[in-house]
């Protein structure tokens, strides 16, 4: 069957592979979690999205709850802003509703032990930056785990593209069901708004839904929200996603480094996949 990688990854992995005069080795993908992945459904396409319950495991646990409720099922995309982000998850489609389950406490940093590297990870200033599976992570440096009670790191996802992240209002402790797509990177919502998954495929979607803030009579839905495991097989995508870890990511992360210079942050670089 056909391969779809996004525009980006695909140029990424032909100048790496001209480079290296190969192509990614087997050993250079993954497959995710099909407990992590969620399917979702637009009148616009299909977004398919990892969650990560390394960087917000409560919050993981939440959408996902609600996901295999039905929740999101029919939830419009209410606000969008076109260089910023898509919010959906709202059952009164106003911005102003949630579940009837409890908010959630914020989950805006993670401790990292170094048994959890992060990977290609590079340093900006005192900070490191790098990847855990998809997701776009920064972190203070390593070396201060062993002044620390836990022996561990402060460590947190990045709002870059593609990148999903809770609502709430005023209070850092009140997401609920609302969440948002990031359209383009914003590092003003690092550590100020839980960040708990990214999209592997869809991207395109996320950018093509109707903007507003809000959007005035919004007919841009998630017709129907899923699980990856809860599919039927011979629905299923089959999708791989190069690890992070591997040679082959890390080369994509070297040429970009070299391209951009100073600029070069995390969010330069598109973690490409492949879906059949």
């Amino acid at each position: 069957m056909k391969l779809a990688m996004t525009a980006a990854a695909l140029a990424l992995v032909a100048t790496t592979a001209t480079a290296q005069t190969a192509s990614p080795a087997g050993s250079d993908w993954r497959t995710p979690d099909p407990n992590n992945v969620i399917v979702v459904e637009t009148n616009k396409g299909r977004i398919i999205a990892e969650l990560d319950p390394v960087a917000a495991p409560n919050h993981v646990e939440r959408v996902r709850g609600l996901v295999k409720s039905g929740f999101y099922d029919g939830l419009t995309f209410f606000r969008v802003i076109g260089d910023f982000m898509a919010q959906t998850g709202d059952p009164k489609n106003t911005g102003e509703g949630g579940s009837d389950l409890p908010n959630l406490t914020a989950e805006f940093t993670f401790r990292r032990g170094m048994d959890l590297p992060l990977s290609a990870g590079f340093k900006v200033g005192s900070s490191e930056l790098g990847w855990i599976g998809a997701m776009p992570m920064t972190s203070q440096n390593s070396a201060l785990a062993v002044m620390t009670a836990d022996r561990k790191v402060a460590s947190w996802g990045n709002f870059c593209s593609g990148v999903l992240g809770m609502a709430r209002a005023g209070d850092p402790n009140s997401a609920n069901s609302q969440f948002f797509f990031m359209r383009q990177p914003n590092a003003s919502l690092d550590k100020t708004y839980t960040a708990f998954g990214r999209v592997l495929s869809g991207l395109d979607v996320v950018r093509n839904i109707k903007t507003g803030e809000p959007v005035p009579d919004p007919q841009d839905k998630m017709i129907s929200v899923k699980m990856l495991a809860d599919l039927p097989a011979d629905k299923r995508p089959s999708i791989q996603v190069m690890d992070t870890r591997g040679a082959a990511f890390k080369a994509l992360v070297t040429k970009r480094q070299a391209e951009m210079g100073p600029s070069f942050t995390n969010c330069d670089v598109d973690v490409p996949v492949q879906i059949k």
